[in-house]
């Protein structure tokens, strides 16, 4: 079985739709690098924190279930 790190980097190769996420949960993380180094946040910066943090979290999940969903039929039967 290929390690989770191995199948990342073939879906990086062949998959439009994993080097997207990728990507995105990239720019979100900078994202939110960027508003975590203040030491006061606005209510409306909070918001959009929250916001970004869960953008990404719906990238990761995505590309976990890709990751998955290629293990699952690379598996041997």
């Amino acid at each position: 079985m290929q390690t989770e790190q191995v199948i990342a980097e073939q879906l990086r190769r062949s998959s439009h739709e994993f080097r997207t996420l990728e990507e995105t949960h990239h720019r979100l993380d900078g994202e939110l690098n960027d508003l975590q180094r203040r030491h006061v946040l606005t209510p409306q910066e909070e918001l959009v924190k929250k916001q970004l943090q869960k953008e990404k979290l719906a990238m990761k999940d995505k590309m976990a279930e890709l990751i998955r969903v290629y293990q699952a039929g690379r598996q041997p039967v």
